[in-house]
Formats: structure tokens, sequence, C-alpha cells
């Protein structure tokens, strides 16, 4: 299985840098049964049935980004650097693994001061990634990081124009709750309040798990034979509760469709040892690709993705390579807006969770 299988060409104007407003009134391209719908997000009660249930992450996307200015003094006097950090995750000893731009420009032991109440200090470089120890903690810390951080776009984004205050709201669900993502679960950015009633007025329920999302989505893969990749790990928890609700969502004959890759890599990773969905904590590196056998799931909401990604290699698992391949061509066809910001897809496969393979 090669890296060429996932590739297609993207027009760089299909590349949204603004989400829909209201969010519900993104586009939908509906993939069922060998037949391709459009249709909007805010019709999704024309496409789920009662008893289904979304599967939701309540990660909350923190201001990752974070600019400021190191100072040394010398026999020269003193002079400043201006160093941008970007938070990649915390560790258990309070410190947080970030990326330091320019690295070569700060020393271990050394201060950089992003805010009149933030800073941090340089306390280890591993890997190029560096071990940064805050000056705050807790509900402190938490605050400090609103007032001076910026949330950290996708690269294709942030490439384009800087984060401002408007992506504070764009960029985290309605129902963000558990801080720790330093990326969005972008499929969920579709959904409003309006909306989620709606879908509860109908019957479908919600169910709500956390897996922190690390800037690790969206390393590119770099290895030809897809199958030799290595995935990134990410912190998730499958709570009692969720692990009842999807069981019995099942049981009952309803689907299960998780919002968003990361839900549904959530859901997989907590039913991998019995095969039934489970409550479950840890660290997830779980690769789904072509020929991956899906426990759980039975449909997805989800974005459209990067060419050669990992991302775009889960949904043909789920789907069918060629079956993905004509919603790909007919999304650019239909100038759908890709990505983080972009349009949406309701993928539902010719099985259900637990086949081998879509028929």
């Amino acid at each position: 299985m090669k890296l060429s299988d996932f590739d297609f060409h993207l027009p760089e104007a299909l590349i949204a840098t603004r989400p829909a407003h209201p969010r519900s009134s993104a586009r939908l391209l509906v993939a069922e049964r060998g037949a391709i719908t459009d249709s909007h997000v805010y019709d999704l009660t024309d496409w789920l049935r009662p008893g289904d249930r979304l599967v939701l992450n309540d990660t909350k996307v923190i201001p990752a980004r974070l600019s400021g200015q190191r100072h040394r003094s010398g026999a020269q006097g003193d002079t400043a650097a201006r160093i941008e950090a970007t938070l990649l995750e915390p560790r258990a000893d309070g410190c947080w693994m970030a990326l330091l731009k320019p690295l070569k420009k700060i020393r271990v032991g050394e201060e950089i001061v992003f805010s009149a109440d933030l800073s941090a200090r340089l306390e280890a470089v591993e890997d190029g990634q560096a071990r940064l120890r805050f000056n705050l903690k807790g509900s402190d810390f938490d605050t400090a990081l609103a007032e001076a951080g910026a949330m950290p776009l996708p690269p294709y984004i942030a490439a384009k124009r800087p984060a401002d205050d408007q992506d504070k709201t764009d960029y985290q669900t309605v129902w963000a709750k558990n801080s720790g993502a330093v990326a969005a679960p972008t499929a969920s950015l579709h959904f409003d309040e309006p909306l989620l009633r709606r879908l509860a007025a109908m019957g479908v329920g919600f169910t709500y798990v956390t897996l922190h999302v690390g800037a690790g989505t969206f390393l590119p893969v770099k290895v030809d034979d897809v199958t030799t990749h290595k995935m990134h790990s990410e912190w998730g928890h499958v709570g009692e509760a969720a692990a009842a609700e999807i069981a019995a969502t099942k049981a009952a004959g309803g689907r299960v469709i998780p919002v968003g890759t990361t839900a549904l890599r959530l859901i997989e990773t907590a039913a991998r040892e019995t095969g039934a969905i489970a409550p479950w904590e840890g660290e997830t590196d779980i690769f789904i690709y072509p020929g991956f056998q899906f426990r759980v799931t039975d449909a997805l909401i989800t974005n459209f993705h990067l060419p050669k990604s990992t991302l775009l290699m889960l949904v043909s698992a789920l789907m069918g390579q060629e079956t993905i391949r004509d919603v790909y061509d007919h999304a650019v066809a239909g100038g759908y807006r890709f990505f983080s910001y972009g349009d949406a897809s309701l993928l539902i496969p010719d099985r259900r969770a637990g086949d081998d393979a879509p028929v």
C-alpha cells in the first residue's frame, strides 16, 4: 500500500481560511450506498435517525501559540531575542513540551517572558523539543495563557494569515470542556446549539469522550509503504457512562457515529482488546488504514483531509479507496471547502461496524 495511493490534486483556492457562519450552514457531502448527495450540515436531521448516537470529543483547545522575549546579560551588554513557542503537551512533572523558534537563540536555564504575568524557563531540549517550566500553575496559568496566547491554527491557515480574536471562538467547539488540545476536533466545529437541540428532539443521543489532539496530527507521512508509518500518540479517555451509552445504542440497533476522526480513533482504541466498547484511558497511537476492522463505528462525520494524510487513509478504510476517490473528486469538482475550517461529509459505509470491510 503506497503513499501515492492516497494522493489527489487540490486547488489551493479550496483551502478554507475562515469557517462558515453560522456554523451549521457549512455544506455537507453525504456518501451512502454508492450515491453522493450535496446537502448542508443543518440538514443532518434528514440523514440521521432516532436512536442514532453521535460521539463528541469534548477536548478544549488551548491558545498554545506564544510570542515572547529572551533577555541575556553579557560582556557586550544586555541583549534580547524574540522567541516563538508552540505548546505541544503537558508532562506529569508540571512542565510543557514545546517547539521554540529559533531554538538556537536560547540556552537551557534561560527564561522567556511572554507577558507581564507569564514566563517560562527552558529546562531541557529533547529531540528538538523544548521542556518548559512556567511560572504559574492551575487556573492562574490558564488565565495568563488565555491573555497571552493565540490559537494554534493549522500550518495551511497560519501560512495565509495570523490567528486573531475571532479564532478563539471559531476554533473551539460549542461543547469544549477539558483543556489540553493544541488542535481542534474540526468536524465538531460545524455544530451549533440550534442544531444540537433539533437533533436531540428527534431522538439522536450524544456521548462525550475526550481525546487531546496533538500537533502531530499535522505531521506528514514520510514513508512510501504506509503500513510502516508510526503514528503520534495522544491522550484519551472513554468513561464508564460513555461506554455504556455506546454499548446500549448498538444493542438497540442504533448507529454509533463519531463526529470527527479523533472521536473515531478513540472509541476504536477502546474496543481493541475485547472487540466491544469498554471504558478506557491512556495514550493511543492507533493507525487506521485500509484493511482495518471497525468494531464500533457505523458512520462518520468528518471534514475533507489533506492528500497523503493518515486521515485520508482512515476514511479510505471506512468507505473503501474507490469510494473515497469518487467522494473527493466530487468535492473538488463541486467547490467544497477543505481542511479545518472547511465543509463536512457524512460517510455511511455499506456495512455494520464489526464487519471486515465495506461491501
